[in-house]
């Protein structure tokens, strides 16, 4: 993949002409779901059950003749046509030769595909890892540095199992005078939503807060060439998307999940997106700039990014937050209620974070 030109940004807007779909598709029936694994030796389906976790597509935790598996229909418009999805296929099987806690599809029985379509619709089957979903605050310093290291390493070797890239000229970042006018309709939305709640009155406050910081700062946007380089990214690296071990003996990540978003973006931002969830107060969105520090070491030590690259990341991801409404885009011009319980930490730790820039800035960096 060759990038000549200077390329849009992040936070991309929601497409509002789109249905909303992932967890609000129609579920999967059963004799769907036995339908699609018989197209692989695993024998017969004897139970299903759906997969809570995920906002873009839908997972089941199958069992068969053959024992427990990973079912997942790709119903998510961006992510859900075959080349996407076997791309992202090759580039997982490739990162579990070289050692990596990545567990790739099965291939369908009667062809070494691993996608198997029905009804329009896109599945792959993976083995079952046992484990569970770990928040930031439960790792010890050790299990942060492991974090921070593996995130490096994948880095790295994505790099090297995936197309070669040409760095682009730059990625333009949002225009806060666009943002504020997005700000003042979704304040309005929530004044006047009906039934009014917490959640709206909490909006109101917390928009008429951002009109005041967009305008505080608008003269540190970023300039496009101001981005860190760019590389292969697993596009969406968060606790949701890390399975840690039931037995394993040093706590560390058993399995890497969900490569849907695999692609290129300025690496090193997604270092620090990540650490922005995995080491957030998830009532205040304050993070444990302790545990962040030693996971952006960790991180840093692997090679992937330097520190003056963290310190370009955090700039502009924090510039990205600033700038970013998606959560309310779907909850008042989608009706769109999911990612109503994110908003208040999300809201909460931007407005931290405008406080305590130097810090965050040199946790990242130092």
């Amino acid at each position: 993949m060759t990038f000549s030109q200077t390329l849009a940004c992040a936070p991309a807007r929601p497409d509002l002409s789109a249905p909303p779909m992932g967890t609000l598709s129609p579920p999967v029936p059963y004799n769907a779901l036995a339908e699609v694994l018989a197209r692989y030796r695993v024998g017969r389906l004897l139970t299903a059950e759906p997969v809570a976790e995920g906002l873009l597509n839908r997972g089941y935790l199958v069992t068969t003749e053959a024992g427990p598996y990973f079912l997942k229909c790709y119903v998510d418009a961006a992510t859900a046509g075959r080349a996407k999805i076997l791309a992202h296929h090759r580039a997982m099987a490739a990162l579990n030769t070289v050692g990596l806690p990545v567990a790739p599809p099965l291939a369908c029985a009667e062809r070494s595909s691993t996608v198997a379509s029905l009804g329009g619709r896109m599945f792959a089957l993976f083995p079952w890892v046992e484990g569970r979903h770990r928040h930031g605050d439960e790792l010890d310093p050790a299990q942060c540095d492991g974090l921070g290291t593996l995130l490096g390493r994948l880095h790295g070797a994505l790099d090297d199992v995936c197309a070669p890239l040409v760095q682009p000229a730059g990625y333009r970042s949002a225009d806060p005078a666009d943002s504020a006018g997005l700000a003042r309709d979704l304040r309005r939305h929530a004044q006047e939503h009906r039934p009014a709640g917490e959640l709206d009155a909490l909006v109101v406050h917390r928009l008429t807060e951002r009109l005041e910081l967009l305008a505080r700062y608008a003269h540190r946007r970023p300039a496009p060439e101001a981005a860190p380089p760019t590389g292969w990214t697993h596009g969406d690296f968060h606790g949701l998307n890390l399975l840690y071990g039931n037995r394993s003996r040093d706590g560390g990540v058993a399995a890497v999940l969900d490569w849907d978003k695999l692609g290129p973006q300025p690496r090193a931002e997604e270092a620090v997106r990540a650490a922005t969830l995995l080491f957030n107060d998830r009532v205040s969105g304050v993070l444990d700039l302790v545990r962040v520090r030693r996971y952006s070491q960790a991180y840093r030590a692997t090679g992937a990014a330097t520190a003056e690259h963290l310190a370009a990341a955090v700039h502009r991801v924090w510039w990205e937050r600033l700038n970013d409404f998606w959560m309310l885009q779907w909850r008042y011009q989608r009706a769109d209620h999911r990612a109503d319980p994110l908003y208040p930490a999300s809201a909460g730790q931007l407005a931290w974070w405008c406080q305590e820039y130097e810090q965050v800035l040199d946790a990242f960096a130092n």
